[in-house]
């Protein structure tokens, strides 16, 4: 069961690391304060031995920006992880794209570590000898690899039981086998003239849940019809659709 593991230990390499007071809030606080996840969070200028701390300099072969050096990093990461028991993680425009099949691949491990970059990006030769993976969240650049690193531990925290509330809110969210979430409403019944669709008003179980179904294909083929194609190989909607049309 992929919801076995209960403890996760997370090391954060930055140079920022005041922007990881985010996790502190919310269902990634209660987990935090609960002892689900452990945190840590490493200024990567501590090991720099420049007099001014610096942790960039000018490419090799020119261009725009600065590059962060290597020794900073390659310092970093071994006093934090001396003995490479953690997977070490690069948040990088051209990593892996980040899924919820990833997220939950990555929910298995004990360790993580999260190398950020920031400038230009950092030196080729700590990718290619000190990172065990490169992760994208998506096809732009951001200033610095922080709220990449930050949108992956959410995203991947949410599959680590005891982080949400409950196993369901897992199970009937968005991107749950290629369908984005249905609509939720709440108290009142009636806000400002609209009303709530009364089957979910009907107690009828089985209708709320055909109803919801529903709403979560016409939300994908209409927001994501992408997704829409893959779900409709994975219900078979087409063969349901031709039976339908031969009751008629």
């Amino acid at each position: 069961d992929w919801r076995r593991i209960r403890y996760m230990k997370i090391d954060v390499l930055t140079l920022f690391p005041e922007a990881y007071s985010a996790l502190r809030y919310g269902v990634l606080g209660r987990a935090l304060d609960a002892g689900i996840l452990d945190v840590s969070v490493v200024d990567i200028r501590e090991y720099s031995l420049d007099k001014h701390r610096r942790c960039d300099d000018a490419p090799f072969g020119g261009g725009a920006g600065m590059v962060m050096t290597p020794q900073p990093l390659k310092d970093c990461i071994e006093a934090v992880d001396p003995d490479h028991s953690a997977l070490r993680i690069y948040m990088s425009p051209r990593g892996r794209r980040l899924s919820p099949e990833l997220a939950e691949e990555l929910s298995h491990k004990d360790r993580l570590m999260f190398v950020n970059g920031s400038y230009e990006g950092v030196d080729q030769r700590i990718i290619d000898h000190w990172i065990d993976m490169e992760i994208s969240i998506g096809d732009y650049v951001l200033t610095s690899g922080d709220l990449a690193t930050m949108v992956t531990i959410n995203t991947l925290s949410r599959f680590i039981e005891g982080v949400l509330g409950s196993s369901e809110s897992l199970d009937e969210e968005s991107f749950s086998a290629y369908l984005l979430e249905y609509p939720q409403y709440t108290r009142p019944e009636v806000f400002e003239g609209y009303a709530v669709p009364s089957v979910l008003l009907s107690g009828h179980h089985d209708n709320i849940k055909k109803w919801r179904f529903e709403q979560q294909l016409e939300a994908t083929r209409r927001l994501r019809p992408d997704l829409y194609d893959t779900a409709r190989l994975i219900y078979d909607l087409d063969a349901k659709n031709d039976k339908k049309k031969k009751k008629r």
